[in-house]
């Protein structure tokens, strides 16, 4: 059972969300929270595993709360899903920065949502397809501030070192599929595939999954709107 918590400042959103987490077989709703206070007093007291957090809310923020939950929380700390209906780049990078495990947008529907607390509280990391573009875009950003400021820009990692696998699954990766969607397209297991990702991550060198998909778009693997090769 995936102990969840709500937070949302709209009220029929935050009921909606709730409805359809309680309907969802294998989800407890352990709470409802209507802003970023009431989130971290909420997360203390009922200890879920994931949390479905909006960004943009009276007083506290979701970002703030993000921090200030995953920094007093014990061990295990919980999951941490963003969803909002803002795509925008301060809020992606400022919920990756306060430790989220995945951003999702609100309109994505409710298999997609559902799917991804599953992902989530997994042990998954999970992103909109469009943040894997703005990850990406960011990373250029950087590379090319970096070069400008005289910086040795370092060649991006050879694949040959990956089996034909490995670079099947850092290609579904970098498309946004969740550990899920990627044991299901390839007929494998969820364990299966973090191990190819683990594998993957160590012969490239890699500390994070969104790494895993800057590598995949910088190598040519794939490319923004287009598919793998």
């Amino acid at each position: 059972m995936t102990r969840v918590l709500v937070v949302d400042d709209q009220f029929l959103i935050r009921a909606g969300l709730a409805g359809l987490l309680r309907a969802a077989p294998g989800i407890e709703v352990v709470g409802e929270a209507g802003d970023g206070a009431e989130a971290v007093a909420l997360a203390a007291t009922t200890r879920p595993d994931v949390i479905l957090m909006d960004i943009r809310m009276p007083g506290m923020s979701g970002i703030v709360a993000t921090e200030k939950i995953l920094a007093e929380a014990p061990d295990p700390p919980p999951r941490i899903l963003v969803l909002t209906t803002f795509d925008l780049d301060e809020y992606v990078y400022g919920a990756l920065r306060a430790g989220a495990s995945g951003f999702l947008l609100k309109d994505s529907g409710p298999e997609r949502l559902l799917a991804a607390v599953a992902a989530v509280g997994g042990g998954d990391a999970l992103f909109a397809p469009s943040v894997t573009c703005r990850l990406v875009d960011a990373f250029a950003r950087q590379a090319g501030a970096g070069a400008a400021a005289g910086d040795r820009a370092e060649p991006p990692p050879d694949l040959r070192a990956l089996t034909l696998r490995e670079v099947e699954v850092l290609k579904l990766i970098a498309t946004g599929l969740s550990n899920a969607d990627i044991a299901e397209r390839l007929y494998i297991s969820e364990a299966t595939v973090k191990t190819h990702l683990n594998r993957t991550m160590t012969k490239l060198d890699l500390d994070s999954r969104a790494q895993a998909v800057v590598v995949a778009y910088e190598t040519g693997l794939v490319t923004p709107g287009g598919h793998g090769r």
